[in-house]
């Protein structure tokens, strides 16, 4: 008698479109840093600490691989391969700040650096949560861990923009207030991606 075996033929493997959008990104990011150099006049942000941006976005967007290839990837407990996720998130904010600098949406849209700071601190803190943060975190020190890092990391960039260029502008009569308000909206975007974070952490765990 022959004995039949079911064998299940391997599912094929998933594309992770992730990984290839996070390096879109990046490639967008210095492509656009790059015409910066070459055409400062087109870039939107001549005038506007062009010479810090053009340091500080590239680290912006390289800090999680730099992380990773010189501590994560032998030592770290969070992630057995590359957290694709959390560097497209970490990489978005850079991008999308200098595409609308490009764009010039800073000035000719009322709205658009309050929609800005909430919606670009919020990325940036989910993708520094979904990088660094221990899975097994409860709601309140989620909410802690997000607003400390938020609200630091906003009070950082506020301090960056006033030494850079602001002090020397026209806009140093409006400072004050402006700055209270993107202070405000940095918290809040950093809140609400502690609390989506937490439960799209659960709910996969």
């Amino acid at each position: 008698m022959t004995t039949m075996v079911a064998t299940t033929a391997p599912a094929p493997a998933r594309t992770d479109w992730t990984k290839y959008a996070a390096l879109l990104a990046k490639v967008a990011l210095f492509a656009l840093l790059l015409t910066a150099i070459i055409w400062p006049d087109l870039s939107g942000i001549k005038g506007k600490a062009s010479g810090a941006r053009l340091v500080v976005y590239p680290l912006g967007a390289l800090v999680l691989p730099l992380w990773w290839f010189a501590y994560g990837r032998t030592r770290s407990k969070l992630h057995k391969a590359f957290p694709w996720h959390a560097d497209l998130l970490i990489t978005l904010p850079w991008l999308v700040d200098l595409l609308g600098n490009r764009l010039n949406l800073f000035d000719t849209i009322n709205w658009w650096d309050d929609a800005m700071h909430f919606i670009l601190w919020g990325l940036l803190t989910a993708g520094v949560l979904t990088a660094f943060a221990p899975r097994d975190l409860t709601r309140g020190l989620t909410t802690f861990v997000a607003l400390g890092f938020g609200a630091t990391a906003a009070v950082i960039w506020e301090l960056g923009e006033y030494v850079a260029f602001v002090r020397h502008s026209p806009e140093l009569q409006t400072a004050y207030t402006d700055t209270l308000g993107d202070l405000t909206l940095g918290t809040l975007g950093a809140l609400l991606a502690g609390l989506i974070y937490f439960q799209v952490s659960r709910r996969n765990s």
